[in-house]
């Protein structure tokens, strides 16, 4: 018969086996996303679309930070979130830049493609939602990997009413103002896992 520890050290493997999978599933999902929508919202003239696209290869760049410190100890995965929260931070700043850059410019997005992408985008961060739910008190690390999944259906959903918007009123103030709240969510999400990770750190040293 097993003792007690080493039962808990076989749950800790499995454990680290399920996230590693969760987390490299995600990783692809979000990749390909990137690259579909920053091509289409290149070809869109879309700021929301394109904050959402530079939002999925920020995620990809968690997700793969979360996999190089799975097995690591706790001040590893403190360190990763913090950089979590500096990245999605500088992603924040960018959309702002950008918004702010379109407001000055005649350009009207394509609402179509603003609208089919917006789905195909929230459709895939639902599946990463869902993947990631059961992880999301397992330590710091996967936490805030799961704070970037649920951002992402708020700024899928945000950039499928902006698509409307635009259609509607034939007008570019829809997409930048979406793009100014994707922004704002960014932004004040950081702040939460900067200010999370930032204490982890401090109990550890």
């Amino acid at each position: 018969m097993k003792s007690c520890c080493e039962s808990k050290s076989d749950e800790l493997i499995v454990l680290r086996d399920k996230q590693k999978t969760a987390l490299l599933i995600v990783l692809i999902i979000n990749s390909l996303m990137f690259v579909i929508e920053f091509t289409f919202g290149i070809l869109s003239q879309s700021t929301s679309l394109l904050a959402d696209s530079l939002d999925m290869l920020g995620d990809a760049s968690v997700y793969a930070f979360s996999l190089y410190v799975l097995n690591r100890g706790l001040k590893w995965k403190a360190a990763a979130a913090l950089l979590k929260g500096i990245i999605i931070s500088m992603f924040g700043i960018y959309v702002l830049i950008e918004a702010t850059i379109k407001i000055y410019s005649d350009i009207l997005p394509a609402a179509d493609t603003m609208g089919i992408i917006g789905l195909l985008a929230l459709l895939a961060n639902t599946v990463c939602l869902f993947i990631l739910l059961r992880h999301r008190d397992d330590d710091i690390n996967m936490k805030s990997t799961w704070i970037c999944s649920r951002n992402d259906i708020i700024a899928n959903c945000g950039v499928i009413l902006a698509a409307f918007a635009v259609s509607y009123f034939n007008n570019k103030w829809p997409d930048i103002i979406i793009g100014l709240c994707i922004a704002f969510i960014f932004l004040k999400s950081a702040l939460s896992i900067l200010k999370d990770s930032i204490q982890e750190l401090k109990a550890q040293s």
